[in-house]
């Protein structure tokens, strides 16, 4: 089974209540219970967690890579800042897809540099709640994809 960590950063605790005309009105939990079921209806089994702390997410995305499972990951504002991340998401190994609610370039200008893309296999923003879901959906792709190349080439 196909196994996708979504992980996500500063704040995202606060979704429902921290600017709903941005970010929406469904909480946190909400989000965690549409990924349960895109992950269910895509055969795949999630662990999903959030964290205002840097160096958690350094260690679940590093936990992530040791169990060879892919990444859908809003960092919130960690995306902007944190080489940590980068650092980790490079030498994990494990495949990264980027996500934001919000259409992050189309918000203030220092939002709009990603210090994480460049070591994510893309990123997806400005969909709400969607994000999620199709963040799943691609990096799902992925490792069926990496999964069946990997099946070939033993063969």
């Amino acid at each position: 089974m196909i196994n996708i960590h979504v992980l996500n950063g500063p704040n995202l605790n606060l979704l429902g209540r921290r600017e709903p005309e941005i970010y929406g009105r469904l909480t946190l939990a909400d989000i965690e219970q549409l990924a349960r079921e895109k992950a269910k209806s895509l055969g795949a089994s999630v662990t999903f967690r959030q964290s205002n702390h840097e160096g958690h997410l350094v260690d679940w995305i590093q936990e992530a890579g040791a169990q060879g499972a892919g990444i859908v990951i809003n960092a919130g504002a960690y995306t902007h800042t944190s080489i940590a991340l980068r650092d980790a998401i490079s030498g994990s190994g494990a495949p990264t897809i980027e996500i934001h609610l919000s259409n992050v370039h189309a918000r203030d200008s220092f939002r709009h540099r990603s210090l994480i893309a460049p070591v994510c296999l893309g990123v997806i923003c400005g969909f709400g709640p969607m994000s999620y879901v199709l963040g799943l959906e691609a990096i799902h792709r992925v490792m069926v994809e990496r999964t069946q190349e990997a099946k070939s080439s033993t063969h």
